[in-house]
Order: structure tokens, then C-alpha cells, then sequence
């Protein structure tokens, strides 16, 4: 059984950094796409990053030049730099492995002083 587990959120300044990682277990094959989306209560779900494996990364206009998503076998991280209160969301990690999708259950970043 597949299981994407998060890790790495929590409170941070206006202006401050965070790393947020994404582990996929349970499965024989290898992610083709991780990527992270986010949440907040009353809107839908939106992609943040995507990494696809040898085919490069995309980005939300909101978060490019700020965030930066990399992997590293069946890890994915986002590192999110310059955060704005407006990146408070609980951020969810997603793959796509043998064309079923999986999600994380999600872990809370709050961007506040």
C-alpha cells in the first residue's frame, strides 16, 4: 500500500524559510511526478510544484523564484524561501506512480508574526 508521509511544517516569520519533505513507501516502483499542492479552508486545492522524474519541474506564478522543489529518489522536498502570510496553507504531497494518484495528509505551515 502506497503512503506519502510529510514533514517539516510548522510557524514561521514573514519573510522566513522552510523545508518541507515528502517520503513515498510502499510501492515497487518509483514516483514518475511528486509535487506539492495547498490548501486553505474554503478554496480549492492548487498546485505549488511538480518535479517530473528527467523531465524538469513547474511552478505557480505565486511561488516562483521564491520555492524550490527537488528530489531525491522517492523524496521530494520543497523548500520554500521569502514566505508571505499568504503562503499559510496546510501543504499536501502528491504522486504519481503507474498512473494512480496518492496524497499525503497533509502538513500545516503558517507564515505569521
Amino acid at each position: 500500500q502506497v503512503q506519502l508521509v510529510e514533514s517539516g511544517g510548522g510557524l514561521v516569520q514573514p519573510g522566513g524559510s522552510l523545508r518541507v519533505s515528502c517520503t513515498a513507501s510502499g510501492s515497487i516502483f518509483r514516483p514518475l511526478v511528486m509535487g506539492w499542492y495547498r490548501q486553505v479552508p474554503g478554496k480549492e486545492r492548487e498546485l505549488v510544484a511538480t518535479i517530473i522524474s528527467g523531465a524538469g519541474t513547474n511552478y505557480a506564478d505565486s511561488v516562483k523564484g521564491r520555492f524550490t522543489i527537488s528530489r531525491d529518489k522517492d523524496t521530494a522536498y520543497l523548500q520554500m524561501n521569502s514566505l508571505k502570510p499568504d503562503d499559510t496553507a496546510v501543504y499536501y504531497c502528491n504522486a504519481l506512480i503507474r498512473g494512480s494518484n496518492y496524497w499525503g495528509k497533509g502538513t500545516p505551515v503558517t507564515v505569521s508574526s
